[in-house]
C-alpha cells in the first residue's frame, strides 16, 4: 500500500552554460555564451551574433557570404538595465537572452534549418565563441524525471529532459544526483545522441538509463528533431560501459522496436526498462494520432523478442509509462491529465487503483523513489520560462511530494 502523498517542495535549476564546461565539450547543437554587449558562435565562415546595443536586442545570422538581422517588434527592448546577456544554440534554434535581477527573458529567435545543418559533427568541431562564458547549454527547466535504474543502494541519480527555450527539438538528456534529505539536485552528465537513420546529432530524450551488469542501456525517445508538419517520434536504444554519471557523452542507438499491434498507432515514447526474473518488461506510450496517446506494456525474454502485454487504449492524454515493484508484484504506472490523476495497472494493463498524491500541470511522471522505509515521489509542472517567444516547451518546476502527515486527533 502507497501513502497519500503531499507536495513539500520544488525545485528549478536555471543555466544557459553548464558551470564549468566548454565549447570544445559539445558534440551535439547545444552550445551558449554569456556575457555584456554583442555575443558570437562561429564555426568557419557561419556567424551566429547576439547583439545588445544598451537599447535593443536583436539577432544577426552569417551564412554562405548572407547576413539576416532578426528582431522581435514588441520584445527587443528590455524593461531596465540589462546585467546579462545570453545566446543559445539548442538544436537548430538560436535564442538571445537578456536578465536583470529576475530570470533570463528570450528577446529574439530563430529556426536555421534552412540556413545550417547545425547537427553535422565536423560543423560542431570548429564551434568557438566570444563571451565570458562559453560552453554547453544547460537548462531552463526539467521534466520527465525518471530513476536511474540498477545503481546501488543508497545513490539517487535521475535523468531528465533538460528544457530550451522553445518545443521539443531545443530540448536534451542529463542526470542529475537527488540528495533524498534536503532535495538537492546535482548535474552530473548530459547525454546526447547518433540515430541509426540519419546523419548528425541529436538531444533525444524522455529517457530511461539502467545499469545492466556491466553497461548502461539508454532508452529514449526520438523528440530531438521534431517537426510539427511532418510528426514522427520513436524509440531507440544505446549501450555503452562508459561512465554517464559524469561529462557529456554521443551515444550510438540502434531501433528499439515495440509491438503495437491493434493500436493504430503513428508513433511511440517513454520508454523504461525493468529485466525481471521472466526475461523484460518495457513500458512505454503510443499515439493513435498528434497528439493522443496512452500507456502500453510489451514483455518478452529479450529487448528483440517484445509482444504487447496491453494497453489503456481508453485514455487520450496519458504519458510517463513507469514499471515499478511494489509489494513483491510489478505495477505500471502513468499519468493521465484528462482525468488530473496517476493510475495504477497489473500486467495486463489492468486499472489497479490510482496513486494518492496532487497532479501538477502538463503531464507529470509518478517516478517513485525508495526513501528509507519510505517513498519520495518525483514529478515536474508546466510552468513555462524566457518569456513569451520560447512558448510552449519550457517546463518545469521540479515538483516533491512526500507521504502526508497522519491527521492528528
Amino acid at each position: 500500500m502507497l501513502p497519500r502523498f503531499e507536495i513539500v517542495d520544488r525545485r528549478r535549476p536555471v543555466d544557459l552554460v553548464v558551470p564549468g564546461s566548454s565549447l570544445g565539450e559539445v558534440v551535439a547543437p547545444y552550445a551558449a555564451v554569456t556575457g555584456l554587449g554583442s555575443l558570437e558562435l562561429a564555426a568557419g565562415a557561419d556567424r551566429l551574433v547576439g547583439r545588445y546595443d544598451g537599447d535593443a536586442v536583436w539577432l544577426e545570422v552569417t551564412t554562405g557570404g548572407r547576413t539576416t538581422r532578426h528582431r522581435s517588434r514588441r520584445l527587443a527592448r528590455p524593461n531596465g538595465p540589462v546585467h546579462e546577456v545570453g545566446l543559445t544554440l539548442t538544436g537548430t534554434h538560436l535564442t538571445v537572452l537578456t536578465r536583470d535581477d529576475g530570470p533570463w527573458v528570450a528577446r529574439a529567435r530563430v529556426d536555421l534549418r534552412e540556413r545550417i545543418d547545425t547537427r553535422d559533427e565536423a560543423w560542431l568541431a570548429r564551434l568557438a565563441g566570444d563571451g565570458a562564458a562559453a560552453g554547453r547549454f544547460g537548462q531552463l527547466g526539467l521534466r520527465d524525471l525518471r530513476l536511474v535504474s540498477g545503481l546501488p543502494a543508497g545513490r539517487i541519480v535521475l535523468s531528465a529532459t533538460s528544457a530550451g527555450p522553445g518545443f521539443f527539438d531545443t530540448a536534451h538528456t542529463s542526470l542529475w544526483e537527488l540528495e533524498p534529505r534536503s532535495l538537492t539536485l546535482t548535474h552530473l552528465s548530459d547525454v546526447f545522441f547518433r540515430r541509426p537513420d540519419r546523419a548528425g546529432t541529436f538531444g533525444d530524450h524522455a529517457t530511461h538509463v539502467l545499469r545492466d551488469g556491466d553497461e548502461w542501456l539508454v532508452a529514449t525517445s526520438t523528440w530531438g528533431d521534431f517537426d510539427r508538419r511532418r510528426p514522427a517520434v520513436g524509440v531507440t536504444i544505446a549501450r555503452t560501459t562508459a561512465d554517464l554519471l559524469t561529462g557529456v557523452h554521443l551515444l550510438v542507438t540502434e531501433a528499439l522496436p515495440l509491438p503495437v499491434d491493434g493500436l493504430r498507432s503513428v508513433g511511440v515514447w517513454d520508454p523504461h526498462l525493468a529485466r525481471t526474473d521472466d526475461g523484460w518488461l518495457v513500458g512505454f506510450v503510443s499515439a493513435t494520432r498528434f497528439f493522443r496517446f496512452h500507456p502500453a506494456l510489451a514483455g518478452g525474454p529479450s529487448l528483440d523478442a517484445l509482444t504487447l502485454r496491453g494497453a489503456a487504449t481508453g485514455l487520450t492524454q496519458a504519458e510517463g509509462t513507469t514499471l515499478a515493484h511494489l509489494d513483491g508484484a510489478w505495477r505500471v504506472l502513468a499519468s493521465d491529465k484528462r482525468a488530473a490523476r496517476y493510475p495504477t495497472y497489473d500486467l495486463a494493463m489492468r486499472e489497479t487503483g490510482a496513486l494518492a498524491a496532487p497532479y501538477p500541470t502538463n503531464i507529470p511522471w509518478p517516478t517513485l523513489v525508495p526513501d528509507g522505509d519510505s517513498w519520495l515521489l518525483v514529478g515536474f509542472n508546466g510552468a513555462a520560462y524566457g518569456g513569451r517567444i520560447p512558448g510552449y516547451g519550457t517546463h518545469g518546476e521540479v515538483v516533491f511530494m512526500r507521504p502526508a502527515a497522519a491527521p492528528t486527533v
